[in-house]
């Protein structure tokens, strides 16, 4: 089978399209013939070894599995020894972000991880959800009727979708990322744009009930600056020192009734269930730029690590 395959960490100059053995699924595993496979910035990070956790979970001097690729879509085409929740021939889905392999032509994954995909989704746009719709979904339950909410890295697949969502709950929606996104932005229902390239959030004077970020870069001092009382701040990612900070350093500003903190995603089926769920019933809709045949994974990895991509690209084997 044809696969895009990494020995090392570093750039997409490194990622190689070869010919890998047929998998064979282990106990309570089917393999997969995979249909669509979405990029996510996870990938990115597992590819060049960065942030430090991408390390802890992919192998800490050179990765673990060579195949990147962890929102799966496909067909069950082998069961293994005790696997019964699926037959041959169903369409399955399932973010493997611990383990990956996505990006090839089939993959034996746990079938605890996956479910069936619904009648309603294309193998591409339900590609689009397990990781950046439970993103979307968990970062912003609990979002009510006038609430201010701002999103760092609002262009991405999480952020369009958590977009949709805080919008659906009535808060105003302040979206950040670079200039050419803007328009497209404020297009997709964002009451407020800020270019990050031009103009720092945290040193705006403003002040939100919300704050999701995508890729934190700031302390703890300066995220509670733009928080109001009670408001919430939580970082979907970012460099492991200042992740720590705004874990411990996010502590002093308790009294001041401010939380700050990582967002804690729970990834796996029941998430991805409730994702495919809100797609379903139109409460969310990726953002779909490209699809794009396995020979372009080192340039969609590329560009998703730029944050030039609008929403999503999908690979098609």
């Amino acid at each position: 089978m044809k696969a895009v395959v990494q020995d090392r960490y570093g750039g997409p100059e490194h990622l190689r399209l070869e010919e890998l053995p047929m998998p064979e699924p282990r106990a309570s595993e089917i393999r997969v013939k995979v249909l669509a496979c979405a990029v996510n910035l996870s990938d990115w990070e597992y590819l060049v070894g960065d942030p430090l956790y991408a390390r802890l979970v992919g192998g800490l001097f050179r990765p673990k599995n060579p195949v990147l690729g962890s929102d799966i879509v496909g067909i069950v085409e082998k069961l293994g020894a005790g696997a019964n929740r699926f037959e041959i021939g169903e369409r399955v889905m399932g973010d493997l972000v611990m383990v990956r392999g996505g990006f090839a032509e089939y993959v034996c994954v746990s079938e605890a991880e996956m479910i069936r995909v619904p009648d309603g989704l294309s193998d591409e746009m339900a590609a689009c959800l397990p990781q950046a719709g439970g993103i979307a979904l968990t970062g912003t339950e609990g979002l009510k009727q006038g609430d201010t909410f701002l999103i760092n890295g609002a262009g991405g697949g999480s952020g369009t979708m958590a977009l949709q969502l805080a919008k659906e709950a009535g808060a105003h929606v302040t979206a950040v990322d670079n200039a050419k996104k803007i328009a497209w932005l404020e297009e997709l229902g964002a009451d407020e744009t800020i270019d990050y390239r031009e103009h720092d959030f945290a040193r705006l004077g403003k002040n939100w009930t919300r704050i999701l970020d995508m890729v934190a870069t700031r302390g703890p001092s300066r995220i509670a600056r733009c928080l109001t009382t009670d408001g919430v701040y939580r970082a979907v990612g970012g460099r492991v020192s200042v992740l720590l900070s705004l874990l411990f350093g996010g502590l002093f500003f308790r009294p001041a009734k401010k939380s700050i903190g990582m967002l804690m995603v729970p990834s796996g089926r029941d998430l991805t269930e409730r994702v495919a769920r809100a797609a379903v019933e139109g409460r969310i809709s990726p953002h779909l730029e490209a699809v794009l045949p396995l020979s372009s994974v080192p340039e969609a990895l590329r560009r998703t690590g730029s944050g030039e991509v609008k929403g999503k690209l999908v690979i098609k084997p």
